[in-house]
Order: C-alpha cells, then sequence, then structure tokens
C-alpha cells in the first residue's frame, strides 16, 4: 500500500507494527523539514502511548515548539511531525487541533486506549479516505493503496456517480466506491477496537472542529471598519507573515507565477522578505486563445525573480488526457488539472515546494459568477415567485431541439428557483438530471442549504461566496493541486488559505471584497502597494484550452471509443441513447455541451483504467489482508 503511494513521498518508506493489537501504519515520506532520520515516520512518542503517520505541514511548528520547551519537552530533531507528537502528549488532541496552522491529514493510535483518531486540515487540502476491506479498517491519501489489496471490492457507488455527473466531482463524505468515504475538512474520524466489531456508521464517528459556516457567521456578525487603508495594512501583515511561515524549507522552494493578482501578490510578499532571487515558473499555452505569460514575464523582472516558463502546445496537453484518470484518483472534470501537472512537473527537477496564489478568488470574491448570481437574484426578486414558477413551467413543457434541452431547462430551473442557493445549485449543475443517465441509481442529497440553514448571512453574493468555499474550492481547486503536484513529488503551500486569512476576509466590508462589479479590490489595492497598476489589471483569465477542438479532431477517436454504445451497455451503468444524443450535438463553440461532454469522458477513462487493474486484483494472492490498520 505505502509502495503505491511512492509518488506522494519518494525520500523515504517506514512501516511499524503491534502484532498484539493487530494493529499497522506505514508511510511514504516527501522530506521538506528535517532531512534526518529523525524526520522518519511513523514517528512513536518518548512516552510511548502515540505512534503517527502525518502527511503536510505544520506551518507555526517552531512557535509551539518555544513554548512546549518551556513546559520541559526535549526534542531530538527539528521536524513539524515530533513537534505536533509533543504537543498532542501535553496538551490532547482536541486542544491542539485549533492552534494548528497548516495542511495536514493525520492518522494518530493511541495504544493505551485502543482507539484510532483520523484528523484532517480545516479547508482540505490534505486528502484522507477510509474504509473496510472484510474485517479490515484502512485508510490512505489516496484510493490507489487500496486496490493493490487482493481483497479489495471495487464495488462502485453509483449513486455517488450521480453526484459526480452533477458537480463534476464526487463531494465528501462520499467515494467513488461503496463502504468508502472521504474525511470532511475540518473534522476528526474516532473510534477503537470495540466500536469496529460492531455495525458500522462512520458519520457517528466524526465530529467537526471547524465549521466554515461558522466562522463565515461569525465574520459576518463582527465587521471591521472602514478605514479601507487600515485595512489594507492589516490584510498586509496577515499575509506577510503566512508568506513567510510557509518560505520555511530544509529544500529549494519557488512560486507559480501565472501574471494574474494572486500569484503575482504571493510572489511579491516572497520576493520582498528574500534576500535571494525567488524561482518563479509559468505555463504558456502556445495555441489557446490566451496566454498570461507575458504578462507573468514581466512582473518577474519586474520583481527580479528567478524565472522560468514552459511553453506547450496542445499535443502537450492531449498526450496527459489519457493519465488523468490515474493522476487524480477519483473521476474530476476539470481540465485545469492539466496545465496544473504541467507545470508541477517543470518545476519539480529544481525545486520540492512551491507557493501559489490559490484560494484568493474564493476568499475575496474573484469569480464573476458570485457576482452575476447576486445580479440575477435581485433581478428574479422583482417577479412574484407564482408569476416565475408559471414561466418556468412553460419553459420546461416545450419541445426543445435536440442539444438545446439542458439549456432551456436551467434557465427554467433557475427561473423558478425559491432561493439564491437554489439559483446557485443550477449554476454549478453540469447535469441537471444525473439519474436519467443512469440505471438504477438515486442521487444523494447534498451538503447545499435549503436556503434555511446560515439565516444571518443574507447577501446573495455572500451565500453564493460560502457556497463555493466548501464546494468548489475543497471538492475541485485543493484536489487537483493536491493530486498533479504529489504525482510528481511536489509540495504546494497557499498562503491566502491560512485560517487566519480565512476568518479575517469575513469580516471585511462587502464594498472591500468587490466593487464595480469586479472582485478581489482589497486584492488590487494591496498589489498596488508591490507593482505598477498596469502590470496587473485587466480581465480574469483561465485556462483557454479549445476543448470542442480537440474533440473534433486529434481527441475524437478515444472519445468516440469511450462513449461507444456497446461499451456503455456493456459496462451497464449508462443508458446509451441519452448520452449517444448530446454526444452528437457536439460543437466547439458550446461552453456547456463542452463541459458536459467532458464530465462523462472523465468519468469513462477512469472506469476504463478501473477494469484494466480488475483482473491484476485478482490474480494477485500474496496479498493477503488481516485485521490491521494501514496508513
Amino acid at each position: 500500500m505505502a509502495s503505491a503511494l511512492a509518488h506522494r513521498g519518494p525520500d523515504d518508506a517506514g512501516l511499524w507494527e503491534d502484532a498484539t493489537a493487530d494493529m499497522a501504519l506505514s508511510h511514504r515520506r516527501l522530506s521538506i523539514i528535517d532531512l534526518s532520520p529523525a524526520g522518519h515516520q511513523p514517528m512513536v512518542s518518548p512516552c510511548g502511548r502515540y505512534v503517527i503517520v502525518f502527511n503536510g505541514e505544520i506551518y507555526n511548528f517552531r512557535a509551539l515548539r518555544r513554548e512546549l520547551a518551556k513546559l520541559g519537552c526535549l526534542f531530538r530533531g527539528h521536524s513539524d511531525t515530533e513537534v505536533l507528537l509533543a504537543a498532542i502528549v501535553q496538551w490532547g488532541l482536541d486542544n491542539v487541533l485549533p492552534r494548528l496552522n497548516g495542511m495536514f491529514a493525520f492518522a494518530l493510535w493511541d495504544r493505551r486506549a485502543h482507539r484510532l483518531h483520523l484528523a484532517r486540515d480545516r479547508l482540505g487540502k490534505k486528502p484522507l479516505y477510509f474504509g473496510w476491506i472484510g474485517g479490515t479498517f484502512v485508510f490512505a491519501s489516496e484510493l490507489k493503496a487500496f486496490r493493490v489489496l487482493d481483497a479489495f471490492p471495487g464495488d462502485l457507488n453509483r449513486d455517488a456517480i450521480s453526484l459526480y455527473l452533477r458537480f463534476g466531482y464526487i463531494p465528501a463524505p462520499w467515494c467513488i466506491y461503496q463502504g468508502f468515504y472521504k474525511l470532511r475538512p475540518g473534522s476528526i474520524f474516532s473510534f477503537d477496537q470495540q466500536q469496529s466489531r460492531a455495525p458500522f456508521n462512520p458519520e457517528q464517528c466524526v465530529r467537526a472542529y471547524w465549521s466554515t459556516p461558522k466562522v463565515a457567521q461569525a465574520g459576518v456578525d463582527n465587521p471591521l471598519d472602514n478605514n479601507e487603508q487600515h485595512t489594507i495594512d492589516l490584510l498586509q501583515q496577515l499575509l506577510e507573515d503566512a508568506t513567510a511561515q510557509r518560505m520555511v524549507a530544509d529544500v529549494p522552494i519557488g512560486a507559480f507565477l501565472s501574471g494574474g493578482v494572486d500569484s503575482s501578490l504571493i510572489v511579491s510578499l516572497m520576493q520582498a522578505q528574500s534576500a535571494t532571487p525567488v524561482k518563479t515558473y509559468a505555463l504558456g499555452f502556445g495555441d489557446g486563445p490566451v496566454s498570461e505569460t507575458p504578462y507573468a514575464s514581466a512582473i518577474a523582472n519586474y520583481l527580479g525573480t528567478d524565472h522560468t516558463e514552459l511553453h506547450v502546445t496542445g499535443k502537450d496537453a492531449i498526450d496527459i488526457v489519457p493519465k488523468l484518470s490515474d493522476i487524480v484518483d477519483e473521476p474530476l472534470a476539470d481540465f485545469a488539472q492539466v496545465p496544473n501537472y504541467l507545470i508541477a512537473r517543470m518545476a519539480r527537477p529544481h525545486t520540492k515546494v512551491v507557493l501559489t496564489g490559490d484560494g484568493g478568488d474564493e476568499l475575496f470574491c474573484g469569480y464573476p459568477r458570485f457576482n452575476g448570481t447576486a445580479n440575477q437574484w435581485r433581478n428574479l426578486q422583482r417577479v412574484p415567485l407564482p408569476v416565475r414558477e408559471l414561466a418556468a413551467l412553460v419553459l420546461s413543457c416545450r419541445s426543445w431541439p435536440e442539444g438545446e434541452q439542458n439549456k432551456w431547462m436551467k434557465s427554467a430551473l433557475r427561473i423558478g428557483a425559491r432561493s439564491v442557493d437554489a439559483l446557485y445549485f443550477q449554476k454549478v449543475s453540469q447535469w441537471l438530471y444525473p439519474s436519467a443517465l443512469l440505471i438504477g441509481v438515486q442521487e444523494p442529497s447534498t451538503a447545499f442549504p435549503d436556503g434555511g440553514k446560515w439565516p444571518g448571512i443574507t447577501d446573495p453574493l455572500l451565500r453564493t461566496q460560502l457556497l463555493d468555499l466548501i464546494h468548489y474550492l475543497a471538492e475541485v481547486i485543493l484536489v487537483k493541486v493536491d493530486r498533479t503536484s504529489m504525482a510528481t513529488g511536489l509540495e504546494v503551500r497557499t498562503p491566502l488559505l491560512d485560517y487566519r486569512v480565512a476568518k479575517w476576509s469575513w469580516r471585511l466590508p462587502r464594498h472591500m471584497k468587490t466593487r464595480d462589479q469586479h472582485g478581489k479590490w482589497i486584492l488590487r489595492e494591496l498589489l498596488a502597494r508591490y507593482l505598477p497598476r498596469p502590470l496587473f489589471e485587466r480581465p480574469k483569465q483561465g485556462f483557454g484550452a479549445p476543448i470542442g477542438q480537440w474533440l473534433a479532431g486529434p481527441l475524437r477517436g478515444w472519445a468516440e471509443d469511450l462513449l461507444a454504445p456497446e461499451r456503455l451497455r456493456r459496462q451497464g451503468l449508462f443508458n446509451p441513447e441519452p448520452v449517444r444524443r448530446v454526444w452528437a450535438t457536439r460543437s466547439s463553440d458550446s461552453r456547456q455541451w463542452q463541459h458536459r461532454i467532458w464530465n462523462l469522458l472523465m468519468l469513462q477513462a477512469w472506469l476504463d483504467r478501473e477494469a484494466s487493474s480488475a483482473p491484476r486484483r485478482s490474480a494477485n494472492t500474496k496479498n493477503r489482508v488481516r485485521n490491521v490498520v494501514w496508513q
């Protein structure tokens, strides 16, 4: 199992077993802090009570270490893992978690109580899966670790697949495999061996130590004053410290620089605190409609960074597509995983750690859809709900041309939305009726609220922002960043997602987030202290790959094979007719069509990989599973 995750930790491997407790822990290490054997894992506490396997970084470990040293704690190395373990011994797990500033997923075995604890960071930067294989409880950072076991059933969770079709990802706690789960961000999972012999309900074993909705509500209830320059000063102090903490490493460190506001701000903060040029990396997409590399290059020149650019072609990107299902490990319908992987692969020979600007859009209202949804909701509210519902009924009952039904049904559902939450739910749905595509499936309810939750957050823009932070950031952005970087053995750190910044951002008055329909106002004002405005003031750009053209050209054969009627019938998962009807309406100009088809193709590619690996599992008779716990 550990070998299956060697890409996440290519520097060291460790195994700890306790035969008397039927317990084992394994670890793959990416050595970042304390490269000596003193940082080896699994790590046992000096008192012998606790054993830990830990993935991630604790950025405030130095401050915690100083505090622990005053209490008499002795350390044999200088790793953050040792500090984390000592803090748990000193203060207890429940008291330590709120004090941690970092990204992490870890397993803690309490040998005295025979109790296992799994914990995940507040916003979900590091992954953690768990479940049962026969009588064995297993957990790991990626599903790959489960697939190598001969007894792994690999049964698909068809209901979870319907969630994937709707959103383009499978939200926690669901997983693509039946009987397996993702630990929610900001949560602890605890159980003992007595519980393991009883009927298993994972939700009864999970408790939250962080709630993003509650943090948002507390921030909205306690807003900052309207002194703009003072508020910008406060943000600068916060981000300077968050960036400095993430620049601590015993290995080379760099940054991704797209030329946008967020990454430019992080690189500016890094260079202001560095005595040498910061290593920066940018990716240019040669035959796409846009490229930000000229902007990144201009900013790098102004700041004096050590800048490297990679210019890729459509062929470079297309060559990665068949590998995505293995890299990302669970279906994910976000094409940006391609450039994420390419730039990580480019940077890895030169550095082990990079800082990025991820999180700026979610925390500071950077996406146009925030203002767009809020504006649309205000306009809808001017029309009485019964009138809107009648209009929605008329739209939904009409017979629309082939290929346009999804567009008009979306319009109908939006017009008839009863809350901004429902409106946003429809906006982010790629397939409106996933169950119509799937055989024998019932779509589960999701964490999208019904409008009655979070009653104090009434501003439609802030509600949309909160939904995005919980769903899109945790389930798409952070997933693709983790999997694509760790596939190359590269660690990504995100100063804007420091939990202190996240809490503080909810106290910002609305006009300091968005102004004149443009988001991230305060980030732009702060960046202007480091860069001339002409270098960064321009419309937001994303990764503009011509997916429609590729599906009509070089990727057409690959797509036709994955969506072939005989393949669909053989799988027994999809109704082939609606899938083929949508594929037949392909148009390179339709973004909605591209999203829906790419959604299907990423699932089909994953299923294809799964089918090819299942016979190898069945043929492997050496891996016999004992009643143990693994990481």
